[in-house]
């Protein structure tokens, strides 16, 4: 498919894309002033209004995914309300510990609406929805948008919330980025995402109406060739070097799926970078064992197929797992730990230890870790003990 390209006003200026891709330049509702008696310079604020989330619609092509993408696609061409996709998403965080982190976050969000009111509108435009009616596609706020939704859903209210949002003229991809990285640090996959959709936008290609998955979309950035300045234009914005710019977009090689679970688990650059450089057939098994181990881009870098095979053969799908953040991080630490002193002669190896007891005394944690461990290495050998 060739996407469709157009001239923009600027490098990063980007028409609104309705689900179905309409352009927001002819998707004025029908009690917008007429723009063409409007000053051409857009005011900051155009209009302040309060909507319901029913009156709204998230821009699909938005950098940083939040819906799963197993509910993304019913949602996005209307075979679910927002709320029917809150409610699906709710069931799948009780079964996934990755979905559950996100759902948590906006639930905490979507009460404090209740207690505090909502501190930022959403911002976005009016267009055409392919029924013909207006409808609001959010630029900004898509967080607050499923916070309300996923609130809503949970506590089963009986009436819509209403949320506040900000009409703007020209909605760009340069102020959804910046957004997105002031509301929550991006995962390795979301800024991927920015900087294609920076990029994609400074070319001037959107993506075909209606028929184009979203990470195809971005994956199209890595086709293209840069013209003079804009690499300029993107750093700034994504503050980080071209070099690192590039290490990031070459995950985008990943396919879709992969890309959503290494999304969804929030996995560091550095170890999608190692699993990478793993031929393609053992990519998904290094993923699935990278998530459930936590494991570490040097981890990664030392397993050999041999280890993915045996290793893959007693891992849980993430899914299934019941592992909490922290007994995932201390395990992790564990396994460094030991990994480390084991590559070291005896001699080193003493040498490190005594080092490392010295720190912790000095540290005033001696006590505190030496009650740790015994209690952890009583536990260890009643296991071993049962075996």
């Amino acid at each position: 498919m060739t996407p469709s390209k157009r001239k923009r006003f600027n490098a990063f200026e980007d028409f609104s894309v309705s689900p179905q891709g309409s352009d927001s330049s002819q998707s004025t509702p029908a009690h917008t002033p007429d723009m063409g008696a409007v000053e051409k310079k857009a005011p900051a604020v155009e209009r302040i209004e309060r909507l319901i989330p029913s009156q709204m619609i998230p821009d699909r092509f938005q950098p940083r995914r939040l819906l799963p993408s197993s509910i993304r696609t019913d949602f996005f061409t209307g075979n679910l309300t927002c709320y029917q996709a809150a409610a699906e998403w709710l069931a799948l965080a009780r079964q996934d510990p990755g979905h559950r982190a996100q759902v948590e976050r906006l639930l905490a969000m979507g009460g404090s609406f209740e207690e505090h009111g909502q501190i930022k509108a959403i911002t976005g435009s009016w267009v055409t929805s392919p029924a013909g009616s207006f409808i609001f596609q959010i630029e900004t706020g898509e967080r607050r948008f499923w916070a309300a939704c996923l609130r809503a859903a949970a506590d089963h209210a009986p009436q819509e919330p209403l949320l506040r949002v900000e009409t703007i003229e020209k909605p760009t991809r340069q102020r959804q980025v910046l957004e997105n990285r002031h509301a929550e640090t991006p995962s390795a996959v979301s800024q991927a995402c920015e900087i294609s959709a920076l990029i994609l936008s400074g070319l001037g290609t959107t993506p075909e109406a209606g028929s184009m998955e979203e990470y195809d979309y971005f994956r199209l950035a890595r086709s293209q060739r840069m013209p003079a300045g804009l690499w300029e234009k993107i750093t700034p914005i994504m503050q980080l070097s071209r070099p690192r710019m590039v290490q990031l977009l070459n995950i985008l090689q990943m396919p879709n799926p992969l890309l959503e679970l290494a999304d969804r688990y929030r996995l560091p650059e550095r170890v999608l970078r190692e699993v990478l450089n793993l031929p393609p057939a053992q990519w998904e098994k290094a993923l699935l064992l990278s998530i459930q181990n936590s494991l570490t881009s040097d981890e990664v870098a030392e397993m050999g197929e041999e280890d993915l095979h045996k290793k893959a053969a007693t891992t849980t799908p993430p899914a299934k797992s019941s592992a909490q953040g922290p007994v995932r991080l201390a395990t992790s630490g564990l396994r460094r730990f030991s990994n480390t002193l084991n590559r070291l002669d005896e001699i080193n190896r003493a040498q490190s230890l005594d080092e490392i007891a010295d720190e912790l005394v000095v540290s005033g944690q001696a006590e505190n870790v030496l009650n740790l461990l015994d209690e952890l290495n009583r536990l260890v050998r009643a296991r071993l003990h049962r075996r």
